[in-house]
């Protein structure tokens, strides 16, 4: 019969058993995955083997080796016979930590970027064989960081667009690299540069560049490395040189004859400072009575009219001259706010305020008016009974004196109208009767009716109405005729009313 083939450790002659199976795949070797140091420390490379079968599988030797393009570099050796063995080149740099058959820990000291790479840690057991584990070691390198800023002089000048190195920012000799940035309010620009060094190790260099400017003058820029967790920062206060910016102080607007004590005073801003100030009059020499103490202008004794005129201060430093004026005029009598001029300036801010208490007010005193009006119409309405176009009625030639009564003789009782006018039609107070168009000579002026009945005179002729007659100046051919009061019936002095038109209306019309 076919047997089943048994497992044997050839060399010892030992038999392999079912028990002793399960134990080979319990064995197991613990490293860490990854551990990294800095260059220049210790570092601790943690290895132990587990063994569930103590009694029967035995721990020969535990070795180190650092895998290197392929191949195995032994680094520690530790055998429970012959002892503790380092080799080059980590002699006197490698130790075991607590030696024995289940831990294999070694420490590495003064790490070196060389130390960089895959080791191995392997537990050779007697009768199963080799078991192993690698980790990763990553040095790291803190980089050595510094600013500086430029050795050449910052001046800002007119019309100046070329951007000047201002400062440099280096994070030398990194692992991995820093991140470089700036912290300023500079109006600049940062140029970015890394160099990979030979032994692993990067270097950034940052460059900021700007146009100098006056206002750039005493602000910070502040270099910021970030590495790991770490964090580095240098500043410097930028010197920029400019040339003055002048203005002249002193003069408040009340230079007034006989005044006291006036002086005018040269102000520069400028880097560095103006070490010279220059005074003249714009049109002509200055004043006898002038004394120039470098930045300031004393005038002595009492002002007078010979001190106005436009005064002009030129300033000057190391990188140029600039000038700055003001116009003094001189007044008879000293200015003095009165306070009328208090309020309105108290009130300037109020403006809107004020506006808005015009418009209110205009519109009350549009609806006051309206009121009046109202009330005065109301009255007449009131007061009035007869016909307004009673008041249109103009006696004899259309025209009269105001306030004057006109008296006219009786008119005749049969006047006619025209047949085609019926709107026109109305009935006089003495009787009805109907009239023919009146014709107006040309030569003579002289009127006469188209009918039997004829007028001699203009007080024997009857009226028309102002409104008729305006409307149609050129047909006087239909005109609406109206009739006069009988003076016998109607005392006009003492029955009738004077209108502002020069009319004439009945009393008992008028009043209630």
């Amino acid at each position: 019969s076919k047997m089943k083939p048994k497992l044997r450790a050839w060399r010892t002659g030992w038999m392999v058993t079912p028990s002793m199976q399960m134990g080979l795949w319990a064995q197991t070797v613990l490293v860490n995955d990854t551990v990294s140091g800095f260059i220049g420390t210790d570092v601790v490379l943690h290895c132990s083997f587990t063994n569930p079968l103590p009694n029967t599988v035995k721990i020969t030797q535990v070795t180190w080796q650092k895998a290197t393009n392929g191949s195995k570099q032994n680094v520690a050796i530790y055998n429970p016979a012959m002892g503790v063995s380092i080799l080059p080149p980590y002699k006197e740099r490698v130790i075991f930590r607590n030696p024995s058959f289940k831990d294999g820990t070694i420490q590495l000291s003064r790490l070196e970027l060389e130390d960089e790479g895959v080791y191995i840690c392997e537990f050779a057991t007697f009768p199963t064989g080799n078991r192993e584990n690698q980790l990763n070691l990553t040095v790291l390198a803190k980089p050595t960081n510094q600013m500086e800023g430029t050795t050449r002089p910052l001046i800002a000048r007119s019309g100046m667009t070329e951007k000047i190195l201002v400062a440099t920012c280096t994070s030398s000799n990194g692992k991995p690299p820093s991140t470089v940035s700036w912290d300023t309010k500079l109006k600049g620009e940062a140029e970015f540069q890394e160099i990979r060094n030979g032994n692993g190790t990067i270097t950034v260099i940052s460059r900021y560049r700007l146009v100098p400017s006056r206002e750039a003058h005493r602000q910070p820029l502040m270099c910021v490395v970030n590495y790991q967790l770490d964090r580095f920062t240098d500043s410097m206060t930028l010197n920029v040189q400019y040339e003055p910016e002048v203005t002249i102080e002193g003069f408040d607007g009340n230079w007034y004859l006989n005044r006291k004590d006036v002086k005018l005073t040269c102000k520069s801003d400028a880097n560095p400072p103006a070490t010279q100030y220059q005074w003249r009059l714009l049109n002509g020499s200055l004043p006898d009575n002038v004394e120039v103490q470098n930045s300031t202008l004393f005038f002595k004794g009492p002002v007078t009219y010979s001190l106005a005129g436009t005064y002009i201060c030129e300033a000057t430093n190391t990188i140029g001259t600039w000038s700055g004026l003001v116009e003094v005029n001189v007044t008879e009598f000293p200015y003095t706010p009165t306070p009328h001029d208090d309020r309105k300036s108290v009130a300037q801010p109020n403006i809107p305020t004020a506006v808005i208490g015009g418009v209110v007010g205009g519109v009350s005193l549009v609806l006051v008016v309206a009121v009046v009006l109202f009330v005065v119409l109301r009255r007449r309405r009131h007061t009035f009974k007869g016909d307004y176009s009673t008041k249109k009625h103009v006696y004899g030639n259309g025209y009269s004196k105001a306030g004057i009564p006109q008296h006219h003789p009786p008119m005749s009782q049969n006047l006619q109208y025209p047949d085609d006018s019926d709107d026109e039609k109305k009935a006089g107070p003495l009787g009805g009767s109907s009239y023919e168009d009146e014709e107006e000579d040309a030569a003579g002026g002289d009127r006469k009716l188209g009918g039997p009945n004829k007028y001699e005179d203009d007080s024997k002729r009857p009226y028309f109405t102002v409104d008729e007659g305006e409307a149609h100046p050129e047909a006087y051919d239909e005109r609406t005729l109206g009739f006069q009061y009988d003076p016998e019936q109607l005392d006009m002095s003492e029955n009738m009313v004077s209108q502002n038109d020069g009319s004439f209306i009945s009393k008992k019309e008028w009043y209630v």
